[in-house]
């Protein structure tokens, strides 16, 4: 589907706010990528660790809300 040139030109309110963000705060992107890097950007498990957190788990009870008495 294509679009007329009118409609090519359109940028949408979220749009504008965004460029004028990044216009007032040009480190915001850095900062992102940081956040990013701080909670999903992990480095690789070995084997040997992830045998040894498999073993070392400790194993749920069927129904957990039961206490055992």
């Amino acid at each position: 589907m294509k679009l007329s040139k009118q409609h090519s030109m359109y940028e949408s309110d979220h749009t504008l706010f965004i460029k004028a963000l990044k216009e007032k705060n040009p480190g915001i992107e850095e900062g992102q990528q940081q956040g990013r890097a701080l909670l999903w950007d992990r480095p690789p498990v070995s084997l040997d660790e992830q045998q040894r957190q498999l073993e070392s788990a400790v194993k749920q009870q069927a129904y957990v809300y039961q206490n055992k008495v």
